[in-house]
C-alpha cells in the first residue's frame, strides 16, 4: 500500500500574540506525538491562558490594590504550604 508523505504543521496565533508552531520530525512520527508536542507548547507559551483571561471583563484596579491583593495571596499560600509541611489541615 502506498503511503504518502505527510507533513503536519499546526500553527496558532491569538490576536498577534505568541505563535506556536509544530512540524512533524519525520514521516514515521505518529500523529499522537505531534498533537502531544503541540499541546505542550501551547501550555508553555501561555496563549491559552491569555485568551481565556481576555474573555472575562475585569474592572480597572489601581496599582496599590493589585499589590495588596498579591501580598495577601502570597501570605495565604505560604500559610497553606506551612500547614501542609506540618501535616495540619
Amino acid at each position: 500500500m502506498y503511503r504518502a508523505r505527510v507533513v503536519i504543521s499546526i500553527l496558532i496565533c491569538y490576536n498577534g500574540l505568541d505563535m506556536v508552531q509544530v512540524t512533524r520530525k519525520d514521516e514515521r512520527e505518529a500523529n499522537e506525538n505531534v498533537i502531544r508536542r503541540f499541546n505542550r507548547k501551547v501550555l508553555q507559551s501561555g496563549v491559552l491562558s491569555t485568551a481565556k483571561a481576555s474573555m472575562r471583563f475585569q474592572k480597572p484596579v489601581s496599582k496599590t490594590e493589585r499589590r495588596k491583593k498579591a501580598i495577601l495571596r502570597k501570605e495565604r499560600k505560604a500559610d497553606k504550604m506551612a500547614k501542609m509541611r506540618l501535616g495540619v489541615r
